[in-house]
């Protein structure tokens, strides 16, 4: 059953190496991310499952031990998830936002459960992320959900998106149902309109949402929710959360 959350953002950039010495720009949302990962941590999950945009068709699961690199963004470093893996098993990379998680995961030393993650297609509709998120979020024991994702890239004339009038309403939306938990405001999030603004993270939102009231249908906990950074570098929407 979930116990807990965190939203962080999934730039390449958040990855110090990658961002060189635009770096510092960032450090109030490492930081905030640092921060949710303590939310799971305290939760004392059983398992973590990391949920993150991906670009394969439906959604693809990722096992502990999947290796990541930036080397794509002119950075010699790899990474993997979680733990080892199982020995001599050859398994798939992660995609960027999920080689992010692992990053992060690895920069705070993870240790408190075992990992797994799932990378959604940006364009999945609503109902089948809020599906994923049900059977997420009714498994048995302790799992904490670190759900990876961007807002809208068309905040300012230099965004990669370029400006559009339409992206911060959409963000202070986002963030707002963040702060408050608020699972129907999630549900709630326009796909086309996601599309267009290229916010990656809306599809693992709804997962988050859908493994939200799944636990709460199976009897469990109704979680609070704590907006912890909400920022545009670059003109990107970058938004930190918890809910525990």
């Amino acid at each position: 059953m979930l116990v807990a959350a965190a939203v962080c953002p999934c730039p390449p950039l958040l990855v110090p190496e990658v961002a060189a010495g635009a770096a510092p720009e960032l450090d109030g949302a490492r930081a905030a991310c640092v921060d949710a990962l303590g939310v799971l941590a305290a939760a004392r999950p059983d398992r973590l499952v990391v949920v993150g945009p991906g670009g394969e068709p439906g959604h693809v699961l990722f096992h502990e031990g999947s290796p990541g690199t930036f080397r794509g963004f002119g950075v010699d470093l790899d990474v993997r998830l979680g733990g080892p893996g199982p020995a001599g098993a050859d398994l798939p990379s992660l995609p960027p936002s999920l080689a992010v998680a692992a990053w992060l995961l690895q920069h705070v030393g993870w240790a408190h459960a075992p990992v797994e993650a799932l990378a959604v297609d940006q364009r999945l509709p609503p109902e089948r992320c809020l599906g994923i998120g049900r059977e997420i979020g009714t498994r048995e024991g302790r799992v904490a959900l670190l759900v990876m994702g961007d807002g809208s890239a068309c905040r300012t004339l230099k965004a990669p998106g370029y400006l559009d009038e339409r992206a911060a309403p959409f963000d202070t939306e986002a963030a707002r149902a963040l702060r408050e938990a608020d699972l129907a405001a999630l549900e709630a999030l326009d796909a086309d309109l996601a599309h267009e603004l290229k916010a990656s993270g809306r599809a693992p939102w709804q997962v988050l949402a859908g493994a939200a009231e799944g636990a709460q249908d199976a009897g469990g906990t109704r979680l609070g929710g704590a907006l912890l950074y909400d920022d545009a570098p670059y003109g990107v929407g970058y938004l930190v959360a918890a809910w525990s």
